[in-house]
């Protein structure tokens, strides 16, 4: 390779590597964990409403941390969405021994609908208080989860906030790619403008956690407005700001967890049915391949050249500008994994990391654009 390939590479790595750097510093001021809950004042009511499709061995977790919530007057309304599992029969259960805990059994799926959707559409008919909490059953909460989001809610301005909780791994799969929500989340959508500009395509959430209000998600539609979806946690965002309704995001990671799929096949299945709804999207998919490749792939290849060939050739900064480049693409991930309780050992792991993450996005439009299905929780999903 010529000394002017070499060291435009360098530069370009460098450059691609710096801006995630520069935006997620940035970030972490923006990016606040949910505020004290304020004192005085009768406890908040509040609908927790929880979408559950065979969830037998997780839903008495779910609802026990739910009804110790400390500082708000709760209903806990779980919607069975055709279970094969015994789920209904476990939240019949927990009804019977605290009055706070009500079923819904789901209606068939309309033609058109995703599942969740739909199961969060039931849900806000049947809710009782007019404040909402959509949560996620793999979500564990602590005691004061729900009241601190609920403060978020308030203090943001906004009609709609999205908690993103710690994500725990178990396979190997995970440990090597949720970081990664963190990384996109902060490396590329700048907070402060988010909140200045109203704009769609500024949206961002976490469709494990919602917190809203009737009157507002009413106004935006609601699960309707996206009933097609399989990706919440930007759709819903983006048909709130389409109504004219501010959205907000929170870091949750110090009042609740969760851990999102059972195994690295999950995993592998679950980015790739939301991916073409945000990176893997037709239109920046090329984009984000170019600036994360670039920018994360591309200044350890340099590096690993220059380990192991002739460097006679190179330029005499060439080198050192790649080393700087894996620098600033550990950055954020080493930032990250402190502050959010990720492991460390992953953050080294950010080539790999991107690379197949980068690969799931491209298997999953491969598979929109040749109209093939995939299957989720037992359910065969239409490409989006």
């Amino acid at each position: 390779m010529s000394p002017v390939a070499v060291g435009l590479l360098a530069v370009v790595a460098c450059a691609c590597a710096m801006l995630p750097a520069a935006i997620t510093l940035a970030n972490l001021r923006h990016f606040r964990p949910a505020p004290p809950v304020p004192s005085g004042g009768p406890p908040r009511r509040v609908s927790v409403l929880a979408p559950a499709r065979n969830e037998a061995a997780a839903i008495e977790r779910l609802a026990r941390d739910v009804l110790a919530s400390r500082g708000v007057d709760l209903e806990l309304v779980v919607l069975d969405d055709d279970s094969t599992d015994g789920t209904a029969a476990a939240v019949e259960r927990l009804a019977e021994g605290d009055g706070r805990v009500r079923l819904v059994h789901g209606a068939p799926l309309p033609a058109g609908w995703c599942g969740k959707q739909h199961a969060c559409w039931q849900l806000s008919r049947a809710a009782a208080h007019d404040t909402w909490v959509f949560l996620d059953v793999d979500v564990t909460p602590r005691p004061d989860a729900v009241a601190r989001s609920l403060a978020c809610l308030d203090a943001s301005g906004a009609a709609l906030v999205s908690g993103f909780p710690r994500q725990m791994t178990g396979s190997f799969l995970e440990w090597l790619l949720l970081p990664l929500i963190h990384f996109v989340l902060l490396g590329f959508l700048p907070l402060a403008r988010s909140r200045r500009d109203g704009s769609p395509g500024l949206a961002a959430g976490c469709g494990q956690w919602f917190v809203t209000t009737r009157a507002a998600y009413e106004r935006a539609g609601g699960h309707a407005a996206i009933r097609a979806s399989l990706h919440d946690g930007i759709m819903l965002p983006r048909a709130y700001r389409r109504a004219g309704l501010a959205t907000d995001v929170f870091d949750a990671s110090d009042i609740a967890s969760c851990r999102m799929y059972a195994s690295s096949l999950d995993a592998w299945r679950g980015l790739a049915k939301n991916a073409t709804e945000g990176i893997g999207a037709p239109a920046t998919i090329l984009p984000f391949t170019v600036l994360l490749a670039a920018g994360q792939i591309l200044p350890f290849a340099l590096v690993a050249a220059g380990l192991v060939t002739d460097r006679r050739d190179w330029p005499a900064w060439a080198f050192a500008v790649a080393w700087i480049a894996c620098g600033l693409a550990l950055v954020p991930r080493l930032v990250e994994a402190t502050r959010f309780g990720q492991s460390l050992t992953s953050a080294f792991a950010q080539p790999v990391a991107i690379a197949v993450f980068l690969a799931i996005q491209w298997y999953a439009l491969a598979r929109r654009l040749l109209g093939l299905k995939t299957s989720w929780r037992g359910r065969s999903l239409a490409p989006q």
